[in-house]
Parts: C-alpha cells; structure tokens; sequence
C-alpha cells in the first residue's frame, strides 16, 4: 500500500500512510483505537472504496474498491467487530454468498457441513455446523470467523484482533493455523493490542499514531516500552499499578456457595457445578479458564442474567441473602456487570454517549417524578472526565467512538450505579494498551475504596498482574485457586485443562 489517505466529515482518518507485506511474512499493525489500523485494511479489503494512494499485489498495481474486488484478488479479512449472520448456522454463515451446490443447483449442504467441521477441527472446536451463530459464544464466533477466511483459499489474510476473546489455549492453535499459512506462502496483516502476542508470532512490526506511519521495526529486534513509546507518543511507565495485595481478613462483599448451572447446548450455555468462592471487599479475584469453562455464566448467574430455574446457589451479599432474580434486581443491589461483549449487551449503539452512561441510573435524577436534565448532566459530564473519555460531546453516537472509548462509556454506566461488587468480563477486550492502563488505574482505585472485584480475563499476564486471588475454572468446576505470588501461567493452564483440583504451588 502507497501513499494512502482517507478523510471522513470533519477527520483525516488516514495521512500518506504506506505498508508492505511479503509473502509468507506475519506483518503486526499497532496503535491506539483511532490510529487508523482498521481504516486502512478497510481500504485493503475493500470496505472503504474511496481513498488517496495505491495497493500493488506482486508488484502490480490492482483495483480494490469492493470487499468483491478484494476476494477476486485473495484478499480476506477477519473484521475485529464479528461480521455474522445470528439467526443463520456456522455452515451457512462460512459459505455466504459462495454456497456450494449440487449438480442440480440445490445447496449441497453435505458438502458444506463436511468442510465446516475440517476448519473448525483445527482449532480444536466441535461445534456443529447446523447451528445458529447466535447460540454460540464470542469466542466460538471469533474462530468461526477465521475459519470463514480460511475458506477463501486467501494469499492475503487480515486478522484484526483475532484473539481478544480466546484463552491461552485456542491462542496457541490459532497461532499454529497463522504459522501453517506463511509457511504456504499466505501474508497476514495482524493487528493486536496484546504486546506479548508479538514475541511469539510478529515478523515486523508497523506502528501507527493519529493516522500517520510512526515505523516499521523487525519483530524480535524491539521490546515493549519502545513500541508503547511509539504508539502513544511518550513513555507510559507501569502497565499494571497494582502493586499492593488487598489485606486478608476484610469483609466479605460476596459469598457463592454451590452455584450450579443446567448446561443448554443449543443457547451455547456451559454448565456449573458446585462452585464456591468468596471475594472480600476490595480485594480483585480473577477468573481463569479455557473457552467454554463457565466463567461468563458464572458472572451471569450473580447478576441474575441466567434463567432462574436454570440455577441454583446459596449467596450472600455484604453479609445478607442475595438471590438475583434478574439484572435489575442486582442492580439496586450493588452488583454491576460490565458483559464481555459490549457492542450487543451494554451499548445502544444508535444512541447518545449521555443515554448509554446514565440508562441504569436514570432513578438516580428524578425530581417528584420527573427527570432532571440538570442532574444527569452532572453526572455524565463527571464521569466523562473522570475516565477521560474521548467524546466531541454527550450527544455523540456511541457508535461513532472508538473500542477504548466504548468500554470506558460502558464503565461509566456500570460505576454511576455505584456498585458494591463489580463483574468484570473481558475488560479490556480490544482495547489499545493506553486506555488498559487506564482501566488498570481505575480499578485499583475501586478496590482501594472497598469495592469487590470479580474480573474474568483471556490474558494471563492481566490476571496475574491485577489479581489478589485466581480462581481457574474447568468444565464448570473450580479446579485451582492461587494466591497473588504464587501464581503462573503455567500452573493456570495446568488447572484450566484439568478435570480435578490442581494445588497451588507450594501447597
């Protein structure tokens, strides 16, 4: 790519930015949400039609203005926002528009289903191709999404965060498909904010900041503080502030005992049984496990966004009987939940950047019955700058943000119910590495003020670094506990992947 630029109203979203990728090269793409990384492969795949500059394929200068054009060209692109159809099946949302057919045209289904289960066995998934995509988890469709690319035969392949939903375990097979395919030749654009991804996997590194080209550096000839530096434009010190372990004996601010959850194959719902654990206020415990675990359903059935007859627990919250009866219940009980897929489950995308953070608090700013424009208001504006949200107003759509800016809102809607226990799934899920500080900051800052935090996390390093205490699930049953110290990532894989307790080192 020469020379590429791309204006939007009112944002020079990209200016003379170049990229070269060989074949068989793992080229890694960097830089904060709104750097332009996602706009210019947009304009490689063919998303965006109009821009400045020229894309070249074996030194020939080719026409990309339609993702039809990309595809006729090998050009397929794993899109960071899942691009599927919910009510369709696995199968049928791989083969889109390319259905294979049967001598006399009818869907040959036999066939699609056939190479459907060949793609997603190389990851490891048994899913089965007839099943709607809206039944499976986020980290199910991720890899549904690769193997929809995959089935394009590609000589170019654009993953943009592919592993921001998937545990240590379906990373390391990914990786191993992303290895497969530069060995055939095939050069992948990867795009990552998880540093560590790039030790591992990155030939170069190209970094970009408010959408001009910074450098490109060789993969294992540049460490982390130098591309943070290059990235965000100065040195960000510490990653993780949390230094300080919470003090044992506090007061417990939540206490599971015998959580058990029915499984539901067809909704994509992992079974729980008899899981306890408790988290004393101010204290972060984090949830490990591999995809399909049960960690979501965990924080699910303490918000009461679980069926009610499909589980079964002894809780208590701040001492007291607690049994969510629904969202809104364990709202005004203290308990928030920020969900791991927040474009579905927290956002209103369509709406204001003042609806979205003060829907769950509106009761908050009544006055005799009436709501006061004034006080909610206040209360947006505060918790805008407070988390330092990039926003050129409040009634911004929401879906006009940046990812970073997205979960920060989210965030502010989660702490303006002023919650006592905070649920916490995927909280950094594709954002770039300054807006994780600053959400690391924040949430020592509420551990601090006596908040319990219940945080489940696909990156080791982030649990490790964050949390007081690990609790590693398997199949729906707590399989290790580690304390802060005594923790590593290979004695949480070894839990994550056993069906029976695994003793903490030293234990």
């Amino acid at each position: 790519m020469r020379g590429i630029s791309k204006d939007f109203p009112g944002v020079r979203a990209l200016q003379d930015v170049s990229l070269t990728v060989r074949a068989g090269e793992v080229a890694a793409l960097l830089g904060e949400n709104g750097a332009g990384k996602s706009t210019l492969m947009n304009i490689l795949s063919g998303v965006f039609g109009s821009y400045e500059g020229h894309v070249l394929m074996n030194g020939r200068q080719v026409s990309v203005h339609s993702p039809r054009d990309a595809q006729q060209l090998g050009i397929g692109m794993i899109h960071q926002e899942l691009n599927l159809v919910p009510e369709l099946s696995v199968a049928d949302n791989i083969f889109l528009g390319r259905e294979l057919r049967t001598r006399w045209g009818a869907l040959d289904r036999t066939r699609m289903d056939r190479r459907t289960s060949e793609l997603l066995s190389g990851f490891g998934l048994r899913l089965s191709p007839r099943r709607a995509v809206r039944q499976c988890r986020i980290a199910e469709q991720q890899l549904i999404e690769v193997a929809k690319a995959l089935s394009l035969n590609v000589r170019v392949l654009i993953m943009d965060e592919p592993t921001s939903a998937l545990a240590a375990a379906e990373v390391d097979r990914l990786f191993g498909v992303i290895r497969n395919l530069a060995r055939q030749g095939v050069a992948v654009v990867y795009i990552s904010h998880r540093l560590e991804e790039l030790d591992e996997i990155a030939d170069s590194v190209t970094v970009l900041r408010d959408g001009r080209l910074i450098g490109r550096r060789a993969g294992r000839e540049v460490g982390h503080a130098e591309l943070i530096r290059m990235m965000v434009g100065r040195p960000l010190g510490d990653l993780y502030p949390r230094e300080q372990a919470a003090m044992e004996g506090g007061e417990v601010g939540l206490l599971v005992e015998h959580l058990n959850l029915r499984g539901d194959q067809r909704n994509g719902r992992a079974a729980l049984h008899d899981v306890n654990f408790r988290i004393r206020s101010g204290e972060i415990v984090g949830l490990a496990g591999l995809m399909g675990a049960g960690r979501t359903e965990t924080l699910e059935a303490v918000f009461g966004a679980q069926p009610r007859r499909a589980w079964s627990s002894r809780m208590r919250l701040n001492g007291r009987p607690y049994s969510p009866r629904s969202p809104h219940h364990a709202l005004r009980r203290g308990v928030a939940l920020l969900a791991e897929d927040r474009k579905a489950q927290s956002l209103v995308l369509q709406n204001t950047v003042r609806f979205n953070i003060s829907l769950t608090a509106l009761g908050q700013y009544r006055r005799w019955g009436v709501l006061s424009r004034r006080l909610e208001t206040a209360a947006v504006n505060g918790m805008v700058r407070d988390l330092r949200v990039k926003t050129p107003g409040l009634g911004a759509l929401v879906n006009n943000l940046s990812g970073g800016n997205q979960q920060k809102v989210v965030l502010a809607k989660c702490l303006l119910t002023r919650p006592r226990v905070l649920l916490m799934d995927e909280p950094t899920r594709g954002i770039d590495v300054g807006a994780k500080a600053e959400i690391y900051g924040l949430m020592s800052r509420l551990a601090e003020q006596g908040v319990a935090i219940l945080m489940v996390s696909s990156e080791l390093p982030e649990l490790l670094a964050m949390c007081d205490r690990i609790l590693v699930l398997c199949e729906g049953r707590i399989t290790g506990e580690f304390h802060r110290g005594d923790a590593t990532q290979e004695a949480i894989l070894e839990a994550a992947m056993a069906r029976t307790p695994v003793l903490a080192p030293g234990a």
